[in-house]
């Protein structure tokens, strides 16, 4: 019954919450046919802002912070983010009408992290007066970015093997029935080959340079995709660079009183305006995910509260060998619940092009925000609350 209790407590909670609230403003807004539009430029403006508070927090809490203490959760952390992309690829590009491409980046949008939803976590966990460790939230980063760059790799290997095949396939044809023509016009010897420049000169060379496919058709080795420029041009695109330099300023410099003046203050605020952005986008991505695919909506409505346990069990493994706190676990579960509404879209955006932002964008922020604050946080809170005894 108590667990029952404080989830149903935190639960109504959370439905008050600003973040959500400004999130379902949005959406409702958007329904009711209003024009309201914020510029792109202040709209990139609020994220680099956001982005660069996050990364300092975090490097200011890593600089002040147990090193020992935080390795197995950052540990954990990167994992999270690398396992849910692979989760994402292999169930939901499996599903019917779903697209590979568009799966990993819906994937990555559920494997990075939400700056709102880890706010609004933090929140509650100080009003209800839950200690978490002053760094837990530095572990942002250490989920956000593997989540990306992974997303982004796996997307870019998928589509240059896709490209590769498809090229490779019609080259050989073309190779295949040139090479027939060729053979009709010259008088060969049984078991000899030509001695043009342009064939090989012996069986050996030949299948060197050829292998069978299961059409028939000869076609080209394939080269090996090189994946650290995927990674340095992913670490290079504006959002993932806004946040690095901060993590890099909060670890190297001490910037506490531009911090504590400017950033921090302005962040509530300038989070408030993003979710309403995010839920205008939401609504106009609604009729959109309808038309991708309903199996979009089914992850994310299972995915946020999935990956989010797999994390709470990894934050008790932390807990139990080197005293993570179970608020640090909440923080933990439910960044993993989270699906980026910061650094994600601009980045995947830019990273998988040829994916679609109404099947990640749709999903993240019309279904996954709203489970993961309104349930999620609830939810992972009130296991806390049970294994601490009430």
């Amino acid at each position: 019954m108590d667990f029952l209790s404080y989830f149903f407590m935190d639960f109504v909670g959370q439905l008050q919450s600003p973040t959500l609230a400004f999130l379902l403003g949005g959406m409702i807004i958007a329904a009711l046919g209003s024009k309201l539009e914020i510029p792109d430029a202040i709209y990139k403006f609020i994220i680099f802002m956001l982005l660069i508070k996050v990364g300092l927090s975090g490097g200011i809490a890593i600089r002040n912070g147990n090193l020992v203490e935080m390795l197995l959760p950052a540990l954990f952390a990167v994992v999270m983010g690398i396992l849910i992309v692979f989760i994402g690829r292999y169930t939901l590009a499996k599903l019917p009408n779903v697209k590979t491409v568009d799966a990993i980046a819906t994937a990555g949008l559920f494997g990075a992290v939400s700056g709102s939803t880890m706010a609004a976590a933090l929140t509650v966990l100080a009003e209800q007066d839950i200690f978490y460790e002053p760094w837990a939230a530095a572990l942002y980063p250490f989920m956000d970015i593997p989540a990306l760059v992974t997303a982004i790799v796996v997307a870019s290997i998928y589509t240059s093997s896709k490209k590769r095949d498809a090229a490779g396939d019609e080259l050989s044809k073309e190779e295949y029935l040139s090479k027939q023509e060729y053979l009709s016009k010259q008088s060969v010897a049984a078991g000899e080959y030509g001695s043009q420049p342009q064939y090989p000169t012996s069986r050996q060379e030949y299948r060197s340079q050829q292998r069978i496919t299961a059409s028939g058709y000869p076609s080209k080795q394939r080269e090996r995709v090189k994946i650290w420029p995927i990674v340095k041009e992913s670490l290079e695109g504006s959002a993932l660079s806004a946040l690095l330099l901060g993590l890099a300023l909060g670890i190297l410099t001490r910037p506490e009183s531009v911090y504590e003046s400017f950033y921090d203050p302005l962040f509530r605020g300038l989070l408030s305006i993003l979710m309403l952005i995010m839920g205008m986008e939401a609504w106009s991505r609604v009729a959109e995910l309808r038309k991708v695919a309903q199996w979009y909506v089914v992850y994310a409505l299972v995915a946020p509260l999935l990956h989010g346990l797999i994390a709470f069990g990894f934050g008790m493994i932390a807990h139990y060998a080197t005293g993570f706190s179970l608020g640090g676990v909440v923080i933990l579960s439910v960044i993993a619940a989270s699906s980026s509404d910061i650094s994600g879209p601009p980045t995947l955006r830019a990273g998988i092009p040829s994916a679609n932002p109404s099947a990640y964008i749709g999903a993240s922020t019309a279904i996954g925000t709203p489970i993961a604050i309104g349930v999620g946080i609830p939810l992972y809170i009130a296991i806390a609350h049970a294994l601490m005894g009430g």
